[in-house]
């Protein structure tokens, strides 16, 4: 299938979707060391990240999530040369994902902050147009949403003067709807944005939930589905519809999780294809 340069900018991959390929993580965490050694998590891997850039191009993605999971070294050398190799593939990266943390716990939010900050400089040096982080895992009492917004302002004022975004997630226990989704958006005041996933939220009422936070979103995780006869396509559709009618025109983070395709790029491509049949559908009814 082929893609106009526009439709083509619809889509991003997360190294998440690669991360059997990929085998290994570095667990950094806060109150940890800076450098971690390699956790073999998912196996010897078949690709170094370094090398993903190149295989991304290859297949027509140009833009890429970095898990922080995923870094392999946080210095500058190995970021500079991480930064190169996006350069030379021409292919973007969308978003830093940094990976641990929790805003909302009274005992550790600060620290974590903290931790959270020392990021920047990896997200600002590697060229990414966004950061997310996690904005908290505690119930969503207003205590713990407030203290959450607290940190969140902070991050976002240390993010001033760079051209990289501060954006959340519908994710955790902090943010289970679109009341407290929205209520975070609200008291940033446009300081914050937002990454909508549509595999955060189940049951009955997640579609609608979705609805009243995707016109808002500026990034969406789209994950999909996968049973034993393959991608569930009419959750799949009906998430990107309901997207696209609240006024969504971000790309789409394309989210494989599943052991259904031995490779994981025909499950990223198949999903891709799905959402951009119902892309060309809506751009022909316009």
């Amino acid at each position: 299938m082929t893609f106009t340069r526009d439709l083509t900018d619809r889509f991003a991959v997360s190294t998440w979707s690669l991360h059997r390929a990929l085998g290994g993580t570095y667990p950094y965490k806060p109150g940890g060391n800076k450098t971690t050694a390699r956790q073999p998590t998912y196996g010897e891997g078949l690709v170094e990240l370094i090398d993903l850039p190149a295989q991304f191009a290859e297949y027509g993605i140009l833009r890429m999530e970095i898990c922080s999971f995923h870094l392999p070294s946080r210095s500058a050398a190995y970021i500079t040369d991480l930064r190169k190799a996006f350069e030379i593939a021409g292919v973007k990266i969308q978003t830093l994902l940094v990976e641990d943390g929790d805003l909302s716990n009274p005992e550790t939010a600060e620290r974590d902050a903290d931790w959270m900050a020392g990021w920047i400089e990896i997200a600002v040096a590697l060229g990414a147009e966004n950061m997310r982080v996690i904005a908290g895992k505690e119930p969503p009492t207003d205590e713990a949403l407030s203290r959450a917004e607290t940190h969140l302002r902070w991050l976002a004022e240390q993010l001033e003067g760079t051209s990289v975004r501060l954006v959340i997630e519908n994710w955790f226990s902090l943010l289970p709807g679109p009341v407290e989704v929205n209520r975070v958006l609200d008291a940033l005041d446009g300081k914050l944005g937002l990454n909508g996933d549509f595999g955060n939220w189940r049951g009955p009422g997640k579609y609608a939930d979705l609805a009243k936070i995707m016109g808002r979103a500026e990034l969406c995780h789209a994950k999909a589905h996968y049973s034993q006869t393959g991608l569930d396509t009419e959750d799949y559709i009906r998430c990107v519809e309901l997207s696209v009618a609240a006024g969504y025109k971000g790309p789409f983070t394309l989210i494989y999780d599943s052991s259904f395709h031995e490779n994981e790029w025909s499950g990223i491509l198949e999903e891709r294809d799905c959402i951009a049949s119902v892309l060309r559908k809506a751009a022909a009814a316009a």
